[in-house]
């Protein structure tokens, strides 16, 4: 196992005047063990910023450290790490066992040493049953833990997953996710982690890289990335639904944007008034999507709260705990 360490890393297409630049200069420590997601739309370099540390894309500017190792110019099979794709690439005409193998035979592992691993691997997956049968005959969800496999019997320094889940639905998806923190628990090995999807980054990650337009927005805890946004960006892309952004809200001051979440504006007899659109019933809450000078605004509310009928006003009361301010040019935190 070891640290990771990116050091104001760049990735430029081309050279000269016309080079395009599509990452800017993103630094972070990630510590030994630590299990990292980088999460953003489509487009925003995280998979750019990803295969740079793999060794599939060249590092145009910066330092990459693996340990105490700077790896800039080293090939993959160098580097120590092992990467699972959102494409499980297993090969059809061999088991299961011969698949997650197959690393280590080329290696020259001893046969007895590979068993060891493949079998250990497979208990932790719970693939013991499945090692003899071909890849056609598993779930999409079992084809998944396959490749996660052959990256565990590899014993990485680093593991880079690469949207392993998109290929999944949204039942096999939430199952995935906890076998891979699971297998996080039990091997303690620093993993880096792309996804767009905003709810897997949250509930895998211990910390988060939100990246948009190649740039690093922010780099901290689930909580942190939550609760005290650094940008309009992190606040409109993170959380779901995602916090209300005001240029007009009562009491806004001239050249801030307000935010605020959903669940933190309190329906009560007087306050902000909303003219109200339409309503979601979701289960155990509902969503009022308003109005307000002009402005979009949602409003959280549990199971059995009153739901207004629409072109009604409601008068919602923000916590003023919970208010956040943004730089309406910049976009970043006050």
């Amino acid at each position: 196992m070891a640290s990771l360490s990116l050091r104001n890393i760049i990735k430029r297409y081309g050279h000269g005047p016309k080079a395009n630049q599509v990452i800017h200069g993103v630094n972070a420590e990630i510590k030994d063990g630590e299990f990292v997601v980088i999460v953003g739309p489509s487009g925003c370099g995280k998979s750019t910023l990803l295969r740079m540390v793999a060794g599939l894309e060249e590092i145009s500017g910066g330092e990459l450290r693996i340990g105490d190792r700077v790896v800039n110019d080293l090939e993959p099979a160098q580097r120590d790490i092992a990467m699972v794709f959102q494409n499980y690439a297993l090969y059809p005409h061999m088991t299961n066992f011969e698949n997650m193998a197959y690393g280590l035979k080329i290696a020259k592992v001893p046969k007895e040493e590979i068993k060891a691993r493949v079998d250990k691997a497979a208990k932790i997956l719970e693939l013991g049953h499945l090692l003899e049968r071909k890849p056609r005959e598993l779930s999409g969800g079992q084809r998944q833990r396959v490749a996660m496999g052959r990256a565990i019997v590899r014993q990485p320094q680093v593991f880079l997953f690469d949207e392993p889940l998109s290929n999944l639905d949204a039942k096999l998806r939430a199952q995935t996710r906890l076998e891979i923190q699971k297998l996080h628990r039990e091997l303690g090995i620093t993993s880096l982690f792309v996804t767009h999807d905003q709810v897997e980054a949250m509930t895998l990650a211990q910390r988060m890289i939100v990246m948009n337009a190649g740039n690093m927005e922010q780099f901290g805890t689930p909580e942190e990335v939550y609760h005290t946004p650094a940008t309009t960006f992190v606040a409109s892309f993170i959380g779901s639904p995602p916090m209300n952004l005001l240029k007009n809200a009562p009491g806004a001051q001239p050249g801030t944007i307000l935010g605020i979440r959903p669940e933190h504006l309190d329906v009560r007899s007087e306050g902000w008034a909303v003219t109200v659109e339409t309503v979601e019933l979701l289960g155990a809450e509902r969503l009022i999507y308003g109005r307000i000078n002009g402005e979009q605004i949602i409003v959280r509310v549990e199971e059995g709260t009153h739901a207004p009928a629409p072109d009604t006003v409601i008068h919602v009361q923000p916590r003023a705990d919970r208010l956040h301010a943004f730089d309406a040019t910049t976009g970043k935190r006050k």
